[in-house]
């Protein structure tokens, strides 16, 4: 006996039977029941539809394109010995054709580029120069003095002692970094 649930025995029983024998197919057989559907709906698409396509595709609006395409990816879908030589070649040119994003650049591209990157390098530069010309004067510890008298103050409280100035055996710069004192 059919086990219903209580949701199933609201529903006809015409619907009850159709949800069981539907349920009751394995996957492989809802697959090939679907394929023999889809078999059915596939039909040659007519020459003069593909006829130029190379030189018209990119002049046909999207939502032809996708209606296009559509009909023949469910054309390709039955045996390909089955298509005709103009489906083959315009299935392969619309999935690998040169339009889109794998078409030719236009010619003075690579010059436009070049040029709007430079403009940027020197807009960038002039925002740097103009920031250093009106920024403050550096800080009193940025001369060679103060930073030898870091290195000095290191020493004696053996601040790191294994890796920087600290060390017995440290021969660098420690924390000089900068020239001389500018004389004023």
């Amino acid at each position: 006996m059919l086990r219903t649930t209580p949701l199933l025995r609201q529903l006809p029983a015409t619907v009850q039977t159709t949800r069981t024998a539907a349920a009751s197919l394995t996957p492989l057989a809802r697959k090939q029941q679907s394929n023999q559907q889809q078999v059915r709906c596939a039909h040659a698409i007519s020459n003069p539809t593909l006829a130029n396509i190379e030189k018209r595709w990119e002049a046909m609006p999207p939502q032809e394109q996708a209606d296009l395409w559509m009909a023949l990816r469910d054309r390709m879908k039955v045996d390909w010995n089955e298509l005709t030589l103009q489906e083959k070649r315009a299935a392969y040119w619309i999935a690998f054709g040169p339009h889109g994003p794998r078409a030719q650049t236009p010619p003075g591209e690579g010059t436009k580029v070049f040029l709007y990157t430079m403009v940027g390098v020197i807009a960038a530069g002039a925002i740097f120069g103009f920031t250093r010309y009106f920024a403050r004067p550096p800080p009193r510890s940025m001369n060679k003095e103060w930073q030898e008298a870091t290195n000095e103050y290191m020493k004696e409280n053996k601040i790191e002692p294994i890796s920087f100035v600290g060390g017995e055996d440290y021969k660098g710069p420690g924390a000089v970094q900068s020239g001389p004192k500018p004389k004023e």
